[in-house]
């Protein structure tokens, strides 16, 4: 029988489903299931930090529970700037309302990053520029340096996913060229996974999806095969 994860949405999220079943293509020993909550804003401020309330999370989490799914992930980046010991609290407390291991992109990205001693990172993103300065601050505090970053200077969590793949690869290029070890396109309403093949190839450097990392980690945590190395090499096996 398949394994099942289930994954927390934002609620504006148009990207984050249909290319996570793309990676997953024909593959029948595990399914994904999505559980929504609001999310329409990415910011610096009480209103938009209030959107990843932990019991927010957990109400989701007992949802997708219901489906007797074998994991759960948050599967959304606010961890980054938030803090990581503030997905750690939800991981927690996801576990402990429904006794499900359960993860987030955010820690995913930390674990990839770490299995694969990368220690130099270029950010990509699609947020205003106090958010990836954020981000830069709170990865410093777990031994991460962003060495480069760009940004879109987007905070409609919807129009991320309008952005086209070909807009991101130059800008993931720019850090490549900057020498990096390894590149995060942080977000998962943002289509980085279509260009990983292509910029990997004949690079040293790395592409670490959001979309991709987190499906990576939640196989990785059902005992599952990892990716095909189009959507990243250091998660391919």
């Amino acid at each position: 029988m398949s394994k099942r994860i289930g994954m927390i949405v934002p609620s504006s999220n148009t990207c984050l489903e249909p290319q996570t079943y793309r990676m997953l293509g024909d593959r029948t020993d595990v399914t994904v299931h999505f559980a929504r909550i609001e999310v329409t804003r990415i910011a610096l401020d009480g209103d938009a930090d209030a959107q990843f309330d932990e019991q927010i999370m957990v109400d989701a989490a007992k949802l997708l529970a219901t489906a007797k799914v074998d994991a759960i992930a948050w599967n959304g980046t606010s961890g980054s700037w938030l803090g990581l010991e503030h997905d750690e609290a939800i991981t927690d407390a996801i576990t402990a309302a429904t006794g499900i291991p359960t993860t987030t992109s955010s820690l995913a990205l930390v674990d990839a990053l770490a299995r694969n001693g990368v220690t130099q990172l270029g950010l990509v993103t699609p947020y205003t520029p106090d958010v990836n300065l954020g981000v830069a601050a709170e990865y410093a505090r777990h031994g991460l340096e962003v060495t480069v970053e760009r940004h879109l200077g987007l905070s409609d969590n919807e129009s991320f996913g309008r952005v086209q793949p070909e807009e991101l690869a130059p800008l993931v290029q720019q850090t490549f060229d900057a020498g990096v070890q390894g590149t995060a396109v942080l977000c998962t309403n943002l289509y980085g996974a279509p260009i990983v093949e292509s910029l990997e190839a004949g690079a040293e450097a790395c592409v670490y999806d959001s979309v991709a990392v987190t499906l990576w980690k939640c196989l990785d945590m059902i005992g599952a095969a990892g990716l095909d190395a189009r959507w990243g090499k250091a998660l391919a096996g």
